[in-house]
């Protein structure tokens, strides 16, 4: 289930007057501000998420531009992961508006997927006014390129036996794993869709990739893919904050500095979840708006601020040897979130 446009749907909510307008959602065009998402009638202009906010007023100037209210959304969201949460036995929320849902001995048939899912769309639309699209398959690939398929309040079920057929003329960025520069590699041997990658023998797909993330990426374009849907990874897998600076900056002990200020944001978020975290990202977008990210790990999750800001300072330096700044974008997360009941607890420590 994937929920559609939804910081601009929960807007919309919020606001109906906004309703069948073009609306961004994002940071200030009037600065350096990126675009986070935007309705589908801003779309139609092509408005998309991570374009700078000030091309998305270029290309539509009638948009409305509304800032990012994660708490209101977070809210939004709760009300459909509880409703879903009555209607399934098992779910993984992957992010704040989407995530897979087991349908195993829930139904028999695509047929019977299909009602059901009809029925759970509805009542999402129904309780709480959002538009959801869903994509059903025999696992978590099927399932997520075809959820994306027939956007927006798409319902795509693609029956056992039909998945290769289903993926072989999609384009290969449609396919979980393959990033911009596994995308490029891909391209420069002359693949576009996924069927192509799908029909590389041994040989040929060694040329292209290595070894262990070329089959799994294969496997995955036959509609090959074990992952099970795990519960335990819900409600959320990352938490993180991000800053776009008014002008570039250059000098890394101010790039440190932000990257303080951001970390103890976050620990506070954790906190407030009660949850610790084993690894620590830090995102940095250049001025020619190419992105890179480097993380650090500490042994155990922590929840503790000092070592949480150690971590982002270990992550930012790693990234500022590989390309020194200046920076335009500069972003701390966490993942490996665990409760506060699981964290390993030393002698002497603490946790409030």
């Amino acid at each position: 289930m994937d929920l559609d446009a939804f910081f601009a749907a929960v807007e919309v909510r919020e606001d109906p007057s906004l309703a069948g307008r073009p609306l961004v959602v994002g940071g200030d065009p009037d600065g350096r501000g990126v675009v986070s998402t935007a309705s589908y009638e801003a779309r139609r202009f092509g408005i998309r998420s991570a374009m700078p906010a000030a091309e998305a007023r270029r290309r539509c100037p009638h948009a409305v531009f509304v800032r990012p209210d994660m708490p209101r959304y977070r809210r939004w969201s709760a009300q459909v992961w509880d409703l879903v949460r009555d209607e399934v036995p098992v779910l993984e929320q992957v992010g704040i508006d989407e995530g897979y849902i087991d349908l195993y001995r829930q139904v028999w048939t695509a047929g019977g997927a299909h009602r059901f899912l009809a029925r759970l769309q509805r009542a999402v639309r129904d309780e709480t006014g959002l538009h959801a699209s869903f994509g059903c398959g025999s696992c978590k690939t099927v399932a997520k390129i075809a959820s994306d398929a027939d956007k927006p309040r798409g319902l795509v079920v693609v029956p056992a036996g039909r998945e290769a057929e289903f993926l072989a003329p999609r384009p290969l960025r449609a396919l979980p794993g393959i990033g911009p520069v596994t995308g490029e590699r891909l391209a420069r041997a002359g693949l576009a869709t996924i069927g192509d990658l799908a029909a590389l023998d041994d040989t040929a797909l060694s040329a292209v990739l290595p070894v262990a993330h070329g089959r799994e990426l294969r496997d995955r374009a036959r509609g090959i893919d074990p992952r099970e849907v795990d519960p335990s990874s819900s409600p959320a897998v990352t938490i993180g904050h991000e800053t776009t600076f008014a002008h570039d900056v250059a000098d890394p002990e101010v790039l440190a500095g932000h990257a303080d200020d951001l970390a103890a944001r976050v620990t506070e978020r954790l906190r407030r979840d009660g949850r610790g975290a084993g690894t620590v990202t830090v995102k940095l977008r250049y001025p020619d708006f190419s992105i890179q990210s480097r993380a650090a790990s500490a042994e155990f999750a922590t929840d503790d601020a000092d070592e949480i800001a150690r971590l982002a300072q270990v992550a930012l330096s790693r990234a500022l040897v590989d390309r020194p700044p200046p920076v335009r974008l500069l972003g701390v997360s966490v993942t490996r979130l665990s409760p506060v009941s699981q964290m390993i607890m030393h002698p002497g420590e603490a946790t409030p």
